[in-house]
């Protein structure tokens, strides 16, 4: 049994706290995946709640600030996160890999501090708080009362890059651990238990989640069904890829599941009307301005890609809006058996979570998958474009099939919301992996020259 460190005797301010993490969380919070401000100095570190989970684990959220600069996008500079930390004497060499540091000073000095969900022991639990309701602190466990949550699962971090945290117990169920923290209520919650009560059955309903109070009501994680033995969208395009397969069949099978979910969508969130375009377009003209502005590669197709945003003010309304998916890729859909799911409803982390929840185009949710079909094709040398073009097709074909319109005849709505989604990979790319930014950058190119 591993040593822990409690410091619940001990009655800690969080000033003092922070005199022992402070210098630590400086330089681990830059190294972290999901960690947003990579391009900015943390030069703010607050520590807004400190719950003692369970002894040697310490549920944290920081504030972190960058002197002001302004955030890509317009965005409010700062971003709050959600840790949770071990404290031990010290730590086991299995556990080497999520080593923060010794503390030197203040009430944890002597003290090794780690991310506890590497830990097993802090994962198990984890799930247990979450099998029994209740409170810890400004902390509340729910649980769907009618839900079967099994004790004793092993766990396991999975290690994929991603914009937060996610468990998988005994290939049961998965807990994602929300680390970019905005309040309110996530929508990877929200929409998957609205979706349930509609009978959907393309998105694993939630069994359990945690929240806090403090400094605000916000989401923490959400625990739902695993669907084990499947397979994501982008594994399954890259094997056809590299296979030499078609993937035509698959994709649209794709776009009538995404039909399928966004008629629900609709029906679970009534009352929207059509978007305003000439708005939507302004706000797409101020992200690319944004985007330029970063990364200098954009600006010689500024101009070009502009004229979609004005032909898209000019041309007819298209669906009427209503809540999606926000940020819909191969990455975020499963095929199990013979049926596609789709996950991962938090939208583009990078967006202020109102705006997340606002309702919007299905054309965007389209845009981005035919995005990613681009994207898997310049996975390979030689790039297969003809690859792209048909699944494109395909996931059009199937959408219309179920949906009751043709994305394909909304050709000026198509092409702003593929413009915006590549303005956005653009940015992404060059402050998360600069080396894939040619992908977005091709499309770029093609959008503001060629139009289509």
């Amino acid at each position: 049994m591993p040593k822990t460190a409690s410091i619940s005797s001990r009655p800690v301010l969080a000033t003092d706290l922070m005199a022992s993490l402070d210098g630590l969380l400086r330089q681990w919070l830059p190294r972290q995946r999901w960690f947003a401000g990579k391009d900015r100095p943390v030069s703010e570190l607050e520590l807004l709640s400190t719950t003692e989970l369970f002894p040697g684990c310490l549920h944290l959220l920081v504030h972190t600030g960058h002197g002001g600069m302004p955030a890509p996008g317009g965005a409010p500079t700062g971003d709050c996160y959600q840790l949770l930390l071990g404290v031990r004497k010290h730590l086991s060499p299995r556990l080497g890999r999520a080593l923060i540091g010794r503390v030197e000073q203040g009430p944890l000095a002597g003290l090794t501090v780690f991310d506890a969900l590497h830990d097993p022991r802090s994962a198990q639990l984890l799930l247990e708080r979450l099998r029994h309701p209740g409170t810890a602190g400004p902390l509340r466990f729910e649980r769907t009362p009618s839900a079967r949550v099994p004790a004793g699962l092993p766990p396991r971090l999975l290690e994929a890059e991603q914009s937060n945290s996610s468990l998988v117990y005994g290939d049961e169920l998965i807990l994602k651990v929300f680390r970019r923290i905005q309040p309110g209520i996530n929508p990877d919650l929200e929409v998957p238990a609205a979706l349930a009560a509609q009978g959907c059955r393309r998105v694993p309903t939630p069994v359990a989640w945690f929240r806090t109070t403090q400094p605000q009501e916000a989401t923490l994680g959400v625990l739902q069904p695993y669907l084990r033995d499947a397979s994501d969208g982008w594994a399954l395009a890259l094997q056809a890829l590299a296979s030499g397969d078609d993937f035509t069949v698959q994709a649209h099978e794709l776009g009538r599941a995404m039909a399928e979910v966004h008629l629900a969508l609709a029906a679970a969130f009534p009352g929207s009307g059509h978007d305003d375009n000439g708005a939507t377009a302004a706000a797409m003209t101020e992200r690319l301005d944004s985007a330029a502005h970063s990364v200098p590669a954009l600006r010689p197709f500024v101009p070009g890609l502009r004229g979609a945003f004005g032909a898209l003010a000019t041309c007819d309304s298209g669906p009427p809006a209503q809540r999606v998916h926000g940020d819909l890729h191969l990455g975020q859909v499963l095929r199990a058996g013979r049926e596609w799911f789709v996950i991962d409803f938090e939208g583009e982390p990078s967006r202020p979570l109102a705006e997340r929840c606002t309702a919007q185009s299905p054309v965007r949710d389209i845009a981005g998958m035919l995005r990613s079909f681009d994207y898997a094709a310049r996975q390979r040398r030689p790039w297969r474009p003809e690859w792209a073009r048909r699944c494109r097709e395909a996931f059009c074909g199937g959408y219309a099939a179920l949906a009751g319109w043709d994305p394909r005849k909304k050709h000026g709505l198509l092409r702003a919301y593929e413009t915006d989604r590549a303005v956005y990979e653009v940015l992404y790319e060059a402050r998360h992996r600069p080396d894939w930014l040619p992908v977005p950058m091709a499309a770029i190119e093609r959008l503001a020259v060629r139009g289509d």
